[in-house]
């Protein structure tokens, strides 16, 4: 197993806490925002929906690993979704977010630790959830060593829950996004069902009031969707 590359860990923390400086969690990424919260709507009614559809739900019985859990917002839709607090996981490379995780998800299971060499047993796992996760990782090798050790601590006929980024983003270079050929390069033997949804962010936050109006006609063009969401299933 290589061994995890510090250069761009310590890359990624600094963006993070960035962000975290410009408080963006609690202004442009607030789920307060009517434009957020409905983009976090459909996004757990489209991905619950191909759970079903690919027979990974109900996630009841389900061991759920999540790489970057961050404060927990993600954690908390899987639970929505049926996961159960004492079989999930959560994982991220800031100590701060632990706390903020543990005290959003009481029961799961959260630790500091880098994905690129993960604290897990060979196929632990029935679920890896990854959300916005890859599109932060600018370094192929790094995004490999994490992809392969997603791929070692699921079991045969797991699957990875997918949300991330399919176009870059003009206005912030330290995220890029994916596209289906890109994916099937970290997970060449795996089968995806996938979908394109969220409603281009900085457009849904400016909704405001005519959210409830807009948004259906506006997410329902593809062009204006800026995410692949789904699941990514192992042989």
């Amino acid at each position: 197993m290589a061994a995890p590359d510090p250069i761009e860990a310590d890359r990624i923390r600094q963006v993070y806490d960035r962000y975290d400086q410009k408080g963006w969690a609690e202004s442009k990424w607030a789920d307060t925002n009517p434009g957020n919260a409905r983009n976090l709507q459909e996004r757990e009614r489209r991905i619950g929906g191909l759970l079903v559809e690919t027979g990974y739900a109900p996630l009841a019985g389900r061991r759920l690993l999540e790489i970057g859990c961050g404060s927990g917002k993600v954690m908390r839709s899987l639970l929505r979704l049926g996961a159960r607090p004492e079989n999930c996981y959560g994982v991220d490379l800031i100590p701060d977010r632990i706390g903020e995780a543990q005290a959003a998800c009481p029961g799961v299971h959260f630790q500091t630790a880098n994905a690129e060499q993960l604290p897990f047993e060979t196929g632990s796992f029935h679920l890896v959830a990854v959300f916005t996760v890859f599109s932060s990782i600018l370094d192929d090798a790094t995004a490999r060593r994490i992809a392969g050790e997603m791929d070692r601590v699921l079991k045969p006929g797991g699957a990875v829950i997918w949300y991330d980024l399919r176009v870059n983003n003009p206005g912030n270079p330290n995220v890029r996004g994916l596209r289906p050929p890109e994916l099937a390069r970290l997970f060449p033997e795996y089968r995806p069902r996938l979908c394109k949804l969220t409603l281009v962010p900085p457009l849904a936050r400016r909704l405001g009031s005519l959210t409830g109006t807009l948004y259906p006609i506006l997410v329902a063009m593809p062009l204006l969707r800026t995410h692949l969401g789904g699941v990514l299933m192992k042989p």
